[in-house]
């Protein structure tokens, strides 16, 4: 195939890709498609104006110590990446994952799992064998209105040297508003791509306080959050997240430690540690989500933003008796046409 010249764009589009992200109004694969830009490349833009827009303000980024080179180790990485240019100068040619596959090669020096790496593809990509599914089977299923509901992108990854709190929930009975709030992210898919939701649910109420969406997974939008619902509602005794990253970054725990919050992280990947906020997706991916393919970001704000009203507002639970979130939260009586 036809090897695609490597492109040097200027200072503005990349200005202008960047800013387009900060937008938040596009998500990765449109603004990919839209600039015939990799997602990567995309969000490393951003980073790097995010980064760099407190200098225009006079606070320039400190000069980094530099770090101690321990000349063994330099050596073997020079051999390691000897070994990885020479594959990778093969990898440039290849396009699609398909055709990036072919290029494994088991004999080779390098493992396969570095090959799968360079050439951006999972490990498990190179050894799955597709089943292929009949044309009757597809048109019934398509007929029926079968479709896979499957994981995104984890949202749950830890971030190496960020520390871990132990988990403060079990066996304690919570009897009150304010007295746990919990926070999670999950993924919304969209006609084109998807984009991440995140909540601060408070705990005996089951009551949303504050969300926001973000095209990607950083902490910012988790922060923004959890201070608009600390402006609003006051703050907790205890603070329950998952360990990713995003709720262990220096940033976010600066905010509740600064207000002497406890902070709670469930136990790896035990889910059922914030029961209650995974409900809380279950509800608004079959009851929402599932039902529309949004369009665009400001689509899928609209949506979210009308579900969790009602959800708030009117949408009765058995285990408050019948009450909504709302009624639950600020200690109002059921109304008597809630489950109308």
């Amino acid at each position: 195939m036809t090897r695609r010249p490597r492109r040097n764009h200027s200072p503005v589009f990349k200005a202008k890709v960047a800013i387009a992200a900060i937008k938040g109004e596009k998500t990765m694969i449109e603004l990919s498609q839209e600039f015939d830009i990799h997602p990567n490349q995309i969000k490393q833009w951003r980073d790097q104006l995010l980064e760099g827009a407190t200098g225009v303000f006079g606070e320039a980024a400190k000069p980094a110590a530099e770090p101690v080179v321990d000349v063994k180790t330099l050596h073997a990485k020079i051999g390691e990446l000897t070994l990885e240019n020479d594959f990778l100068g093969r990898a440039r040619q290849g396009g699609t994952v398909a055709e990036r596959k072919k290029m494994i090669n088991a004999g080779a020096k390098l493992s396969i799992s570095k090959q799968a790496r360079i050439l951006g593809i999972s490990r498990g990509a190179v050894y799955y064998q597709p089943r292929p599914v009949s044309d009757a089977d597809l048109k019934r299923m398509k007929r029926m209105g079968i479709a896979a509901l499957y994981r995104k992108p984890n949202t749950s990854k830890p971030a190496p040297g960020h520390k871990i709190y132990p988990y403060l929930l079990r066996k304690l009975p919570i009897t009150r508003p304010n007295q746990v709030w919990a926070m999670d992210i999950t993924y919304i898919p969209m006609a084109r791509g998807f984009i991440y939701l995140a909540a601060v649910v408070d705990w005996f109420s089951r009551r949303v306080l504050s969300w926001r969406i973000s095209i990607s997974l950083d902490a910012d939008f988790c922060i923004e959050a959890l201070e608009e619902a600390l402006a609003r509602y006051g703050q907790p005794e205890i603070f329950n997240t998952d360990q990713g990253s995003q709720f262990t970054s220096i940033d976010f725990i600066k905010v509740l430690a600064s207000r002497k919050i406890q902070i709670s992280m469930d136990g790896k990947g035990a889910w059922r540690d914030n029961v209650f906020v995974e409900r809380l997706w279950r509800s608004i991916k079959y009851e929402e989500v599932y039902l529309r393919a949004y369009a665009n970001v400001p689509e899928a704000r609209a949506g979210i933003a009308r579900y969790l009203a009602f959800y708030n507002s009117r949408r009765p639970h058995s285990s408050l008796d019948g009450r909504t979130p709302d009624q639950a939260y600020f200690n109002q009586p059921a109304r008597q046409d809630a489950a109308a």
